[in-house]
Order: C-alpha cells, then structure tokens, then sequence
C-alpha cells in the first residue's frame, strides 16, 4: 500500500503533514468511497481556483496562444480538419 502525504498550509501559514496512516477511518473505506473522498477534495479545491498556482510557463503558453488567435482569427480547423491532421500524425 502506497503512503500518501499530503501537506497542508493552514490559516497561520504554517504547513502541516497529514499522512493517511494519521486518518486510520480513510483505510477502511472501500475504493469507490476513497474516490468519492479524493473528488470531495479535489471539488473543494476548485472553489477557490487562487490557491491553486499556475506556472508562468503555462502563462506564456496561454498568451502565445492568444496572439496567434487575435493575428488570424478566422484561421481556425473545424473539427473534421482537426481529426483529420490528428489521424495523419498516428
């Protein structure tokens, strides 16, 4: 069984380690009830999207992007075209 640590940052800015041999009730919920835990948590971090970092090279890649887009709007494949390049590169 793997350990699982996770680290949280509390209201004092402190960190502290949970581990799931800390919480004995996680080991004995079967596996559907650990993944309806795991997607409880997972839904209570995408509350607050701010805590959540994104780095600046996803930032960049975004921006890229966007330039591309503002350049050559129009300049976009249907869904067709895009399957179709896609089915080129297998």
């Amino acid at each position: 069984m793997h350990k699982m640590k996770l680290v949280i940052r509390n209201i004092y800015k402190k960190e502290i380690t949970v581990r799931i041999t800390d919480i004995p009730e996680i080991a004995k919920l079967s596996t559907q009830e650990k993944i309806l835990l795991v997607e409880d948590i997972w839904d209570s971090i995408a509350l607050d999207e701010s805590a959540v970092p994104i780095p600046h090279s996803h930032r960049d890649e975004l921006d890229r992007r966007l330039r591309i887009h503002e350049s050559a709007p129009g300049n976009l494949l249907t869904l067709e075209e895009l399957q179709a390049r896609i089915e080129k590169r297998k």
